[in-house]
């Protein structure tokens, strides 16, 4: 196989042609480079431009703050007291209650004798018996009335004496339980009866108001 010579006139244009784009090469100022196409108008902005942009309303969804803990805070009788049918054995948590609610502001003479008369009245008034004892509480004591709640299961379970509002005002509350004349038997009742302090010859006592 017979090759060719190259002729010398095409290998010196060649040289001349890559001598010339070398020089234009060489020839162009740093900094004039052609730059990269500018992103189009629907290109993804700056992340960080797009960060401070408002979210479109359509794709937002906004989740309300939590609301914060309702603090409970029941009474100290609704959170001390037994349940109902307790018996006997819860009437010490009743009585604390009562105490717990009201502090005591009464000499310890004034409220064991607003105890007792209390007490007196309050089993008078359920029961019927011993009505004769307080005219001034009764006003029918002369009369026949039929108890409304038996004696067998009559109990009262808790009782404090405080003050009214002022020094010869006093008030005995009372929880207690008892059957009606229904057969039903209910505990955790309330009654209050209303005291007004007089001293006569020296010697203090206190009046139960008439039940209105």
């Amino acid at each position: 196989m017979t090759t060719t010579p190259r002729s010398p006139r095409l290998l010196l244009l060649s040289t001349v042609v890559l001598a010339v784009l070398g020089v234009a090469v060489l020839g162009v100022p740093h900094g004039q480079e052609p730059s990269a196409p500018e992103p189009s108008s629907t290109a993804t902005a700056d992340p960080s431009s797009a960060a401070s942009a408002p979210p479109d309303d359509k794709g937002t969804v906004e989740t309300a703050p939590s609301p914060a803990p309702v603090a409970s805070t029941p009474s100290v009788m609704e959170s001390a007291l037994p349940p109902h049918g307790e018996g006997m054995a819860g009437d010490r948590a009743v009585q604390q209650s009562l105490e717990e609610a009201w502090p005591a502001d009464l000499p310890a003479d004034d409220e064991q004798m607003l105890l007792a008369a209390g007490r007196g009245l309050l089993r008078a008034d359920a029961t019927g018996a011993g009505r004769a004892k307080w005219p001034d509480a009764f006003r029918d004591s002369g009369q026949a009335v039929a108890p409304a709640f038996a004696t067998a299961r009559f109990r009262i379970q808790a009782a404090i004496a405080r003050r009214d509002g002022r020094p010869n005002k006093a008030v005995v509350h009372l929880v207690w339980a008892g059957r009606d004349r229904g057969g039903t038997f209910t505990d955790l009742r309330i009654t209050d009866w209303f005291f007004t302090r007089a001293i006569k010859k020296g010697a203090t006592t206190w009046t139960p108001q008439p039940r209105t």
